[in-house]
């Protein structure tokens, strides 16, 4: 069986790609918490609602709004 090799996201270092790597898809909890420390610094962003402007020049946050899924309930064991 051949062996996947992948690079650790933040350091670069090689590593063999192991689903019982609690660190996955990072080499180490070093750099799994460097990498947390940086979202938590708002280093990283997703692009999500944009901030507009009202006539009053009073900032809001524009969201989009989804339809929660609706789920089908189990069938009754009637």
């Amino acid at each position: 069986m051949s062996t996947t090799l992948v690079r650790c996201p933040k350091c670069g270092k090689s590593l063999e790609y192991r689903l019982d790597n609690p660190s996955r898809p990072f080499c180490s909890p070093r750099c799994k918490l460097i990498d947390l420390g940086a979202w938590a610094e708002e280093r990283y962003a997703i692009a999500g609602p944009t901030k507009m402007s009202d006539e009053t020049g009073v900032e809001a946050v524009v969201e989009t709004r989804l339809e929660p899924y609706a789920f089908e309930s189990p069938p009754s064991g009637n």
